[in-house]
């Protein structure tokens, strides 16, 4: 990833790559009860397996697992956007990225999340060879529904009990964009 961050065309939303500075705000995110950052709380059921978070960089270039700030115009970070790989099928090419994003309460029904993951789905179409991006949210989620239809994800269906989350499964909504749908 260069250190020039990705701006949409109103230059109000902006991707970067988290900065040294950062590192303090984002644990802080993740560690506060109740944050949109925060873990999902307790173990995965008896017999799945443990959990791992694995957020990589590379120079020059989109890691396969990543994390990106997404901040202000005046460069204040409001959340995060990642992304990791899937796979459909047992080759490469059937490889697609799940992309997810976490907002600041306080930044949410401004736009940044739909235009987060806008440059996300552009920044991985332009620098991977992935014909597909998807992303999923719980059934309940309403805002981030929109905010996926607003950043051009077509609704495919729902994956019923896909997520361990808060102490219970729960269904999800997948969205997707394909290389074609630019």
């Amino acid at each position: 990833m260069t250190s020039r961050p990705l701006v949409d065309g109103t230059v109000r939303t902006r991707l970067r790559a988290a900065a040294p500075q950062d590192a303090v705000l984002l644990a802080a995110w993740r560690s506060t009860p109740g944050s949109p950052f925060e873990d999902w709380g307790g173990p995965p059921p008896p017999g799945a397996p443990a959990e791992t978070r694995c957020v990589c960089s590379a120079a020059g270039g989109l890691a396969t697992i990543g994390e990106l700030v997404i901040a202000d115009a005046a460069d204040r970070p409001l959340g995060t956007v990642t992304w990791h790989p899937v796979l459909y099928g047992p080759n490469l090419g059937s490889q697609a990225f799940d992309i997810g994003i976490s907002l600041r309460p306080e930044s949410r029904s401004q736009g940044h999340g739909a235009r987060a993951q806008r440059m996300l789905a552009s920044l991985l179409f332009t620098t991977t060879s992935v014909h597909r991006v998807q992303a999923s949210t719980d059934v309940t989620n309403i805002a981030e529904h929109k905010a996926l239809a607003r950043a051009g994800f077509a609704r495919e269906g729902v994956v019923r009990g896909a997520q361990w989350r808060q102490g219970s499964w729960h269904d999800l909504v997948t969205y997707a964009r394909l290389r074609d749908d630019l």
